[in-house]
């Protein structure tokens, strides 16, 4: 496979490169051919001469005659200028040799009027006809922002985050309300959690649908990657569209309770001149904290105090900081180049990538490169519209042990780093037979330079979409989109004899492929047509969708140093999965103020028995655009009104790639394979499956104001939502024997989210010189599970969840009615008058006077309560300034790293562990105490405020002739946290802390080339 990949890669380099030639020399001569490079305004110089008193005064009023405060009034070329005030005049002085007067306005065409030697001049604004026409991409097409009964939300590439972005959600975080996301952790390429209002499911997907293009892609990834969006180039991505309701998610069915987001890549425009752009950026990632432990002699006297004679001896000498060791500063590039234009009516872009990627734990790095080809030609005077877009990815990824982290937080610091031994020179704990201690933890450094897990990872994606106006209909459009998603990986993890973990079977050899397919047949009628004589707009769409995707795992044994089996092959994995399905959408405008949106759709999937294969999603919404009422033509606070309200219903499916409702037989693990001879043999089992399993639908319902005020000065939007979820996918114990297993995956009950989105955007200043943008995004969202009717024993307490370190089997999560999900399960904390914990004491809630499981309750849980983003964008002539904080309030984090640190945990048999000074806050010895892990004293709350992103931004325009362009920026990211939490990070996934990979602090110098 790594030769076939390496062919597809080379002639994939090979196009994109001679692309790049061809249209580079053929553009140029094109547009030399055509016309002239365009000049660029003149530059504002400041003017210090003082004005010859001349006075020019006036009024400003819209189109409808309604004055406009506000408006800037500036001297052309010059820093002098004005406001107008309530009732749109304005005074200005003037030199006397005149000039022009330029007017600009949020929401309206700027103006510039010669002065003439007039003292009065009054102006007329007219209004941006663009801004009022802004579209937005919706599933299966677009729509004019005004007429949208849903919610939907655009990010465009003006409002991305700046910096080190390797993955695309990363460009948005933080800028959408009721869209959370949470960085997995810090390693190169890893992605985040994305919740768009709250998780509607147990143990089902809660990701949103990824549509790329027009190509909804498979969220699940593939081996060999840390994050399937990792695989996608930011620097590609022109916009987001973000579908929130099920208005706008309906139209997708049974893929849509989680929401939508809708990625479109950048594409040349008919018109455009050649272009040629360079991003280049260097980055440094530091680690911005560590786990504080105790050290040197702070530990050797813990150890003299607490453990035993015999542990006291085994102290070392040396004073390491094992955190320190296997962390670094580590170094970043990502160079992009594209060519885009225009040649004969055909727009294109090309573009390359390449990021190399170091993590700071050592041995992690990705390198990815990137390749992208788009065409939109036109033809039969612009009757059929061609998008064709082609992506190639190639990635290598080398994966550190972060299982070294944990090792380092707790490893002897008293022991070197070295010794020389038979196991590749690291120190290792052995007993006084200089045999191998199994139970100790390895050394952290050994953990991760004698581990070799490296993975290459090829994907394309790409669509060819025809979109035909049929001559003999007006307003009617036939689109046919074809589209791809072709991921091959292989992978090996090498383990050698030297290595503790498999030094006694010889080290260890284990490969890996898979690929995976995913192919796309999109066909729909699209009717719009205008009927001025009943004053109405109909847009109609008719679809049909067919989707295949297709798994292949093929088998491969783990092997030692010396070819010998250590564990055989595993049975091959093949999956198919096809959804069919059927679609429509009427948008129906009635005076420009009426609007309604009514959707279906129809699905069909293979994973489900036929009783239960097809669905049917349905959506109505409506909104009134109240500001186009005659009532309101009078006044001048509010430029933009228009209430909504939806209600519809949407799917889940994404239940893994097997089939849950048919018999199956797997072969056992290497545990239940039985010896003939001198053989292992495995066996085959059935599997437990339910033939009525069905997808899962979530209900929503949602009203909303979206408003402009002042002439959209300050736009906004407040959202109430509520979404109820039913038949829930969930693994749940089921008595032993019944249905061939003990768990089974199976529709279980219901839960809801509650919430509410509010939304601020504020141009606080807007002129010639400055522009100063501010961004304010809050979400309120609470989830209950509201009925679990398939946990039949009436003793279960619920769903037990959360495993953590610290024992065999333990958990310290819980699924139960009347709650959040993934609430804690925990012993309530009794304290001492100074508020100190007292060791072993935990309330008796059911007054039987012992403490037992019954005595558990549920205390608060991962999700916040709220979750808000500011952002600010400051320009000055050619400077740039920005930032984006993110935060979030009543999240509650369980501190694993802290809830094993106890006294008692320093002295092991024939081996120390140091232990984080936590320790010092609670001092417990860990002595004759089980339910010590289980206190909610460990449960903390981790809201938290981050500045996310700062950047700084100047531009050289209009260099060499006005061809060239640069910016040069400067940024950093994860710059700080204010939280009251212990641990490292607040942003836990999944709300339990156990030494994952840290976020790390990163700054980076940036430089844009455009030349044209």
């Amino acid at each position: 496979m790594r030769e076939k990949s390496t062919k597809r890669l080379s002639s994939f380099g090979l196009t994109v490169a001679l692309c790049c030639l061809y249209l580079t020399g053929h553009a140029r001569e094109y547009d030399e051919a055509s016309s002239t490079m365009a000049t660029s305004s003149s530059r504002v110089e400041t003017e210090r001469s003082p004005l010859q008193g001349n006075v020019v005064r006036g009024t400003v009023v819209g189109e409808n005659g309604t004055p406009l405060p506000g408006v800037t009034v500036v001297l052309k070329g010059t820093t002098r200028g004005t406001a107008t005030g309530v009732n749109g005049d304005f005074t200005l002085a003037v030199p006397a040799e005149g000039g022009t007067l330029v007017f600009s306005y949020i929401g309206y065409e700027p103006q510039e009027v010669p002065i003439d030697g007039r003292e009065q001049i009054d102006v007329v604004l007219s209004t941006d006809v663009e801004a009022l026409e802004e579209v937005v991409v919706v599933g299966y097409g677009t729509q004019k922002k005004s007429d949208l009964t849903g919610s939907v939300t655009a990010v465009g590439e003006e409002d991305f985050q700046e910096g080190n972005i390797t993955t695309p959600e990363q460009l948005i975080a933080g800028k959408v309300a009721g869209v959370q996301i949470t960085p997995s952790g810090g390693a190169p390429g890893a992605g985040s959690q994305i919740r768009i209002r709250g998780g509607a499911s147990l143990n089902a997907s809660n990701d949103p649908l990824i549509v790329i293009d027009g190509v909804p892609v498979d969220n699940n990834g593939i081996s060999g990657t840390a994050n399937p969006l990792s695989l996608i180039n930011p620097n590609d991505i022109e916009s987001f569209n973000i579908l929130k309701d099920a208005s706008a998610t309906a139209i997708y069915g049974s893929r849509a309770s989680n929401g939508v987001i809708i990625i479109t890549t950048k594409k040349g425009r008919a018109g455009d001149k050649f272009k040629v752009t360079l991003n280049s950026l260097a980055s440094i990632s530091q680690l911005r904290d560590q786990v504080d432990v105790l050290q040197g002699d702070e530990f050797r006297e813990a150890v003299n105090r607490y453990a035993t004679p015999a542990n006291r001896e085994l102290l070392g000498e040396a004073n390491t900081d094992w955190q320190d060791l296997i962390f670094r500063d580590a170094i970043s590039h990502d160079h992009n180049l594209s060519v885009s234009g225009s040649i004969s009516e055909v727009p294109y872009r090309v573009s390359v990538g390449h990021l190399s990627q170091e993590g700071i734990l050592l041995t992690s790095e990705l390198e990815r490169t990137t390749g992208s080809l788009s065409l939109s030609p036109q033809f039969f005077d612009e009757s059929l519209r061609v998008n064709l877009n082609l992506k190639g990815i190639y990635a290598e990824n080398r994966f550190a042990n972060e299982g070294a982290i944990g090792a380092a937080v707790v490893f002897d610091p008293t022991q070197p780093v070295y010794q020389d031994n038979e196991f590749g020179g690291y120190f290792e704990w052995v007993d006084e037979n200089g045999l191998l201690n199994t139970l100790a933890p390895r050394n952290p450094l050994s953990m991760l330079e004698q581990r070799d897990d490296r993975s290459e990872v090829l994907r394309s994606i790409g669509s060819l979409q025809l979109d035909y106006s049929m001559p003999f209909v007006d307003g009617l459009r036939a689109n046919l989109n074809l589209g791809y998603d072709v991921s091959e990986s292989e992978g090996q993890v090498i383990l050698p004899p030297t290595l503790a973990s498999v030094y006694t079977q010889g080290g260890s050899i284990n490969e890996y492929e898979q690929e995976k397919v995913n192919k796309l047949l999109d066909f729909y009628l699209n009717y719009t047509q205008d009927y001025e004589e009943i004053d109405s707009r109909v847009d109609l769409t008719a679809g049909y969708s067919y989707q295949k995707f297709t798994n292949e795992i093929p088998p491969f044994a783990t092997l030692n140093f010396v070819g010998d089996t250590i564990t055989r092959a595993p049975n091959p994995i093949e999956t198919n999965n096809v959804l069919v399905s059927f679609f429509g959408r009427l948008n129906y405008v009635f005076k420009e103020k009426y609007l309604l949106t009514a959707t279906v759709r129809r699905d069909g999937s293979s994973r489900f028995s036929p009783d239960n294969r097809w669905g049917t999603f349905p959506a109505l919404a409506l909104a009134w655009r109240i500001i186009e009422e005659p009532f309101l033509e009078a006044q001048t606070v509010f430029s933009d009104l228009k209430i909504r309200g939806g209600y519809g219903i949407t799917g889940q499916q994404d239940i893994g790639g097997f089939y849950p409702y048919l018999p199956r037989y797997v072969y056992s693990n290497v545990e239940g394979s039985y010896l003939l001879g001198d053989t292992y043999y495995r066996t085959l089992r059935p599997q437990g499956y339910d033939v009525n399993i069905k997808w899962e639908e979530t209900e929503t319902w949602n009203a909303g104001i979206d408003f402009g005020l002042f002439n959209n000065k300050l736009t906004g939007s407040l959202e109430y939502y509520f979404k109820q979820t039913d038949d829930l996918l969930s693994q749940i114990p089921v008595p032993a024997g019944s249905n061939l297993t003990n768990r089974l995956f199976t529709n279980v009950g219901s839960i809801e989210n509650e919430g509410v989105e509010a939304v601020l955007n504020y141009y606080a200043v807007s002129n010639e010189n400055i522009n100063w943008e501010l961004g304010f995004n809050a979400t309120y969202n609470r989830n209950e599970i509201t009925n679990l009717s398939r946990v039949q024993d009436d003793a279960a307490v619920g769903i037990q969840v959360g495993g953590i370190g610290g024992g065999v089997g333990n958990t310290i999560q819980i699924h139960t009615v009347g709650y959040p999900t993934f609430s804690y399960y925990v012993y309530k904390q009794v304290y001492d008058d100074n508020g100190r914990p007292i060791e072993g004491l935990y309330a008796d809630l059911n007054d039987d006077g012992a403490i037992t499981d019954e005595d558990l309750y549920r205390f608060e849980d991962p999700t916040p309560d709220w979750y808000l983003g500011f952002t600010s964008q400051f320009s000055y002539k050619k400077w740039s300034l920005g930032f984006v904080l993110r935060g979030a309030f009543n999240n509650y984090v369980y501190n694993n790293i802290k809830a094993n640190a106890f006294y008692n945990n320093l002295d092991w048999n024939g081996y120390l562990l140091t232990i984080p000074t936590y320790v010092r806050d609670f001092g417990f010895l860990g002595v004759n105490d089980p339910n010590r892990q289980y206190s909610d004293y460990f449960v903390e709350n981790a809201s938290f405020v981050r500045m996310d992103n700062i950047n700084l931004g100047y531009n050289f325009d209009n260099l060499l002739d006005d061809r060239v362009n640069v910016r040069v920026t400067a940024s950093g990211q994860n710059v700080f946290i204010i939280t009251d939490y212990d641990g490292l990070d607040p942003e836990v996934t999944g709300g339990i802390d156990n030494n994952f990979y840290p976020r790390p602090r990163i700054w980076s110098l940036g430089v844009q080339l455009e030349f044209q």
